[in-house]
């Protein structure tokens, strides 16, 4: 039997655990109250701030990593409430998962499109980028003949899902090259939109490429697209809250995140967002009832699946604006120029993302010009304990470096003195 005092007990020790989860936002909070005025470029030196958001975390500080590209840990209060929402889901998951917390998805959905900027009936939570962007891939009515034009630097999944549609509906796909980094946005635009051709339906491109980090010009050729009748799909996997942008700045018809990346929510969550006039002709991966044509809705349509890692993400949103998207894009940037400007200086390496803000933000390749790329990155591991990611393109290798708001000055300095040693053998 329960006593009162044991009651009482448990009762406080929740307390305790339900303020320490919470703790983190509050300091965020705090922090960007204490610093209201500074400007996001003098914020992004201000190491006392820093320190706080790096303090939200529950991280293995053993090891540097430098590839956030792929997933991210999420601060601890987002952790929390994904573990939280898993025991309330598991007490009676009939009721508790489908009846009380499914619901609360459109108060998910509904903050989700007001950071993106699209109404909330335009936007489809889903599990990750690549699930988002297939719906479109493969939802889109082509015929034998039809062409894609993309890019050559394409994420793999979704330039097999397209030569899947090749080999089942007869559609060419082309595939177009640039220089990394390019001498300029325009010439991207250049690029994608000469390629348009009679035949040509749809345009596939990143908004930023998980390869070099290359930010694309997506509204530019977007627009150019849709004057030509031609529909776009943009591949933001790495893009939202990574920088600051809204729907209206894009123009483009589908667009796929991932929100385990930049966002910091939990591991199987991102968003599809379609244009309101092409719901109805979109078909969903997994089939639903006529009825539904026009409801964005019919595309997370998936079968069962736990309501606790969409559900966590309003903390991931809450996490972000405490900090900011514009002071968030600067840190990344300053801890990026940090270690990439130093080894610039040096002659010894090759760097393939562009400096320029408009082009880039936290991911940049660089390439150590006297040691192969492989093998410079498992001697990052081997001696210094630090993940990154080599990147072996047809027509160029590197290492992509991906910092984080949780990653320090002196986690990036060590990797600036480990590569420096690695170019000196």
């Amino acid at each position: 039997m329960l006593t009162r005092r044991a009651f009482l007990g448990a009762s406080a020790t929740a307390t305790a655990a339900f303020a320490f989860t919470n703790e983190s936002l509050a300091k965020v909070a705090a922090a960007a109250a204490r610093t209201r005025d500074t400007a996001p470029a003098d914020l992004a030196m201000d190491e006392t701030y820093w320190s706080e958001i790096q303090q939200a975390f529950t991280l293995d500080r053993t090891i540097i990593n430098l590839n956030n590209g792929g997933c991210c840990p999420s601060p601890r209060v987002v952790h929390e409430a994904l573990k939280r929402y898993l025991d309330i889901s598991n007490q009676a998951p009939v009721y508790h998962m489908w009846q009380i917390l499914e619901p609360n998805i459109e108060s998910v959905r509904r903050r989700l499109a007001n950071e993106f900027g699209c109404d909330p009936e335009e936007m489809a939570i889903t599990r990750n980028a690549s699930e988002a962007l297939q719906i479109a891939q493969l939802g889109i009515d082509l015929k034998r003949g039809d062409e894609v034009v993309t890019t050559n630097q394409d994420y793999g999944r979704m330039l097999d899902t397209w030569d899947q549609r090749v080999r089942r509906d007869g559609i060419t796909v082309k595939q177009i090259s640039f220089p990394v980094p390019p001498p300029s946005t325009n010439d991207l635009a250049d690029r994608l939109l000469g390629a348009i051709g009679p035949r040509t339906k749809v345009l596939h491109f990143c908004h930023i490429t998980n390869l070099t980090g290359q930010i694309f010009p997506v509204k530019q050729i977007c627009d150019a697209a849709r004057a030509k009748g031609v529909k776009t799909i943009v591949d933001g996997a790495h893009a939202f809250a990574h920088f600051p942008y809204k729907a209206s700045e894009l123009g483009c018809d589908y667009y796929g995140t991932s929100l385990h990346k930049w966002l910091l929510a939990p591991i199987g969550t991102g968003f599809l967002y379609v244009r309101r006039e092409n719901i109805e002709g979109l078909w969903g991966l997994q089939p639903t009832a006529a009825s539904r044509a026009k409801d964005i809705r019919k595309f997370e349509e998936i079968g069962t699946h736990p309501a606790a890692n969409h559900n966590a993400i309003a903390e991931a949103l809450t996490f972000h604006e405490g900090i900011g998207a514009e002071r968030k894009a600067a840190r990344l940037r300053y801890l990026r120029n940090r270690w990439a400007k130093r080894l610039t200086a040096t002659g010894k390496f090759k760097i393939h993302t562009s400096m320029d803000p408009a082009q880039s933000c936290a991911i940049c390749t660089v390439q150590v010009l006297n040691v192969e790329t492989n093998k410079a990155v498992q001697q990052l591991w081997d001696k210094w304990r630090i993940i990154a990611t080599p990147i072996n393109h047809a027509e160029y290798t590197g290492i992509r470096v991906t910092p984080n708001v949780y990653t320090t000055l002196d986690e990036v300095d060590t990797f600036a003195g480990a590569m420096e040693k690695i170019a000196a053998v």
